[in-house]
């Protein structure tokens, strides 16, 4: 009963919070998984339904880009040329959707009708996990068994294997050059995870070939730092717009000083650098990731890894490329608000990461708690927090050009439908040069021109005409165009 008038509390307590000023670029994020079993005795059209509904309430809520997850562990939620379809969307490794189904391209097709980017989730060295019994004819372990090492139940291709690396970016040139991905994404699971006890049986690798590294474990990183590198280089060479970005765990390292410093952070978890062998800070200073996303999963006051701790330190070492951060919905909502015991933790985290200026945005574990919307943590991103729409931010290291501005771009009143915009793209000879969607702004009579302010778009659309909701005469609408990296283009005026 206590918990209950808590949400109830917590409910009120975040709905009155006066309204707060929203950025005009925000990665809004959410990673739809395949591992929690929710497409298991469901037929391809009661999956497309449920991932329909979800995308649309996500939609509502402001969500701006979908990481879904295709690749688990060696296997396909598309039509690979290289790895069966997946036991996690069938039931049985290697048996297809029953009627011809591709969940990635029509995923991707419905992510930019609802104007939202679509990011391929992979898992670069997952080869089983512990749960599945049988693996198809066709998968990399049947087919390369000595690629693989197991390790505590899970089969692993062995990353210090070139062949694996080589595979790795043949499964995501296969994925660019079918599917109109807006990214393709990574997760933390590099080395696995480590069982006290159970050393990583590579020791024979290492010693056959240290390539001049005294310790294994610099060695072990050197064999992630080697893929990472590959994939963004094959990435920018195939389709330089899609974006590359990771989602590390939480922690970087733990501060040999028991403070935030370069290092490390004050905490006492499980470590990227230490224990799973990626070095993330050094991928972002090499610049071989374009985005990166650490999982703070954990709530403020967490004695092992602090929320605020943590965001604060990735803020500090680790903002050379875009910076979001992953959010645990459930975990949120069960903490509470140190400064206020009537409220979960939802606003105290958002308002400190939208504090720190190398922080760009969040995303959020995972879609369907969003949708199921506990302790309203949706109806606060809907009505709060993302009650503006938002552009992606900009990532200029990969293009910094905008697109030509809209041609012909006019208003036309019609005594059934209103008053109807249109306009036609601008040239383009290149596909980074070229128009992708346009944005909508409303200026009252009278009202000062700032394209800044999100409060004045109407709408972000890949269409080229616009119906407009009832205005007073002498407004001002103007419309610029977006690349596929949301550069924007010269305003164009017109009006009513």
């Amino acid at each position: 009963m206590k918990k209950i008038l808590l949400i109830l509390l917590c409910s009120v307590s975040l709905l009155s919070t006066s309204a707060i000023t929203n950025p005009k670029r925000e990665f809004r994020g959410a990673w739809i998984q395949c591992v929690n079993g929710q497409y298991l005795g469901k037929t391809p059209a009661q999956l497309r339904q449920m991932l329909s509904d979800q995308l649309d309430t996500l939609q509502q809520c402001g969500i701006n880009a979908i990481l879904f997850q295709v690749r688990a562990e060696g296997d396909a939620l598309y039509k690979s040329n290289y790895e069966p379809w997946s036991r996690y969307l069938t039931g049985t490794q290697g048996v297809a959707p029953a009627d011809g189904w591709d969940p990635l391209a029509w995923m991707v097709a419905e992510c930019h009708k609802r104007e939202m980017e679509c990011h391929a989730w992979i898992n670069p060295y997952r080869a089983k996990t512990k749960g599945t019994t049988a693996l198809a004819q066709n998968h990399e372990a049947i087919r390369h068994p000595e690629r693989m090492f197991e390790y505590d139940g899970l089969y692993i291709f062995n990353p210090a294997i070139a062949e694996n690396r080589l595979h790795t970016c043949m499964v995501v040139e296969d994925i660019l050059l079918n599917y109109d991905v807006d990214g393709i994404h990574m997760d933390d699971y590099f080395y696995p995870y480590p069982v006290k006890g159970l050393p990583m049986p590579d020791q024979a690798y290492y010693d056959a070939d240290p390539r001049g590294y005294a310790s294994i474990d610099d060695w072990r990183r050197d064999n992630v730092n080697m893929l990472i590198h590959d994939l963004h280089q094959l990435v920018r060479e195939v389709k330089p717009w899609v974006k590359f970005g990771i989602s590390p765990f939480g922690i970087y390292r733990n501060s040999p000083t028991g403070m935030n410093c370069k290092e490390g952070s004050a905490t006492s978890g499980t470590q990227n650098y230490d224990d799973l062998y990626a070095d993330i800070v050094y991928w972002v200073k090499q610049g071989w990731i374009d985005y990166n996303i650490p999982q703070i999963y954990w709530n403020l006051g967490t004695k092992a890894a602090d929320y605020e701790v943590l965001v604060n330190w990735w803020n500090d070492y680790c903002g050379g490329r875009p910076l979001f951060i992953g959010q645990d919905i459930e975990r949120t909502v069960q903490g509470v608000d140190p400064n206020n015991p009537n409220s979960h933790q939802m606003l105290v985290k958002y308002n400190l990461q939208r504090s720190l200026p190398n922080i760009q945005g969040s995303c959020q574990w995972y879609a369907a708690a969003c949708v199921n919307n506990p302790g309203n943590y949706r109806t606060v991103l809907e009505q709060m927090y993302h009650s503006t729409p938002a552009l992606q931010p900009l990532m200029p290291f990969i293009d910094k050009k905008a697109p030509g501005k809209p041609k012909n771009v006019n208003a036309h009143n019609y005594a059934m439908t209103g008053t109807v915009l249109t306009w036609e793209a601008p040239n383009a000879k290149k596909e980074l040069d070229r128009a992708r969607q346009y944005v909508i702004y409303r200026f009252n009579p009278g009202e000062k021109i700032r394209l800044d302010n999100p409060e004045n778009i109407l709408a972000i659309t890949s269409a080229n005409t616009y119906t407009l909701p009832s205005l007073k005469r002498g407004t001002t609408i103007v419309v610029t165009a977006l690349d596929r990296l949301h550069n924007e283009s010269k305003p164009v005026k017109v009006k009513l």
